[in-house]
């Protein structure tokens, strides 16, 4: 008895640290948050290079089947200013993720889910890596994540298998989150998100390092995120390398 009673305080209190700390902005979380319930968000990428900007602006609907499945769907739109100034129909992306481990204690919790995004060629030729290539790619990954009221760290590794280009590539991530205030009930928190990502594009001999610092404020169910993300190593074609990118976008979950 007195075990059960533990064991439903610390599967409370982690339930309390899944609310409190908003998913990563830059990054990807294992945490899932109930069966039955759906998340439409946004995540507007403004990217600088040195071959001019890109704004890329994806209508995402995330659905939970289960509380350890989810599907998505992303419904992308990109504009440049050195290829098209009109607004173009990017490469549409199919997202499905399985939570296959998950440990709650007190105060804490571990998950870790096998992540699959599949993109379609349905947008222009731009070579816009990650928007708009118009090649079929297909991602396979693993994120984990481990939460505290205190701190947040999430993990990320993949590959990305473009069969009929060369933009397959070795992707890993590491973040970082710190909620500046107590958990509360409703849910209200802002937290501050330090993000890292990898990127190896061996096959065009291109490496990058890149960091993130970004801001997330989450009320009840709905977040505002921005984020800003520049290279710590930028070994690119010198007309391809990253300036910066900055993020915008909000989440509600219903």
């Amino acid at each position: 008895m007195k075990y059960n009673i533990c064991l439903a305080i610390g599967m409370f209190i982690a339930s309390v640290v899944c609310k409190a700390q908003g998913p990563p902005i830059t990054a990807d979380k294992p945490i899932m948050l109930g069966g039955k319930s759906f998340t439409a968000k946004t995540l507007t990428e403004i990217r600088t290079t040195e071959r001019g900007t890109s704004v890329y602006v994806p209508v995402m609907l995330h659905y939970l089947p289960t509380a350890n499945s989810l599907i998505a769907i992303h419904i992308p739109f990109v504009r440049t200013n050195f290829i098209t100034s009109n607004i173009n129909f990017a490469d549409l992306q199919l997202l499905g993720k399985y939570q296959f481990l998950r440990k709650d204690f007190t105060g804490k919790t571990f998950r870790m889910v096998a992540k699959t995004l599949q993109t379609l060629p349905t947008g222009k030729r731009l070579d816009i890596i990650g928007q708009s290539t118009k090649e079929y790619q297909a991602y396979y990954g693993i994120v984990s994540g481990y939460e505290t009221l205190k701190y947040g760290i999430s993990t990320e590794i993949g590959y990305n298998w473009s069969p009929n280009a060369n933009l397959d590539e070795f992707k890993t991530k590491l973040g970082f989150g710190l909620p500046l205030l107590k958990p509360q009930y409703p849910n209200k928190q802002i937290n501050l998100y330090f993000e890292y990502t990898s990127l190896w594009l061996h096959q065009r001999d291109w490496y990058q390092l890149l960091y993130a610092q970004g801001i997330q404020y989450a009320l009840k169910n709905i977040t505002f995120d921005m984020s800003i993300q520049f290279p710590l190593i930028n070994d690119v074609s010198k007309n391809r390398q990253l300036k910066q990118s900055v993020f915008l976008g909000t989440r509600y979950t219903f």
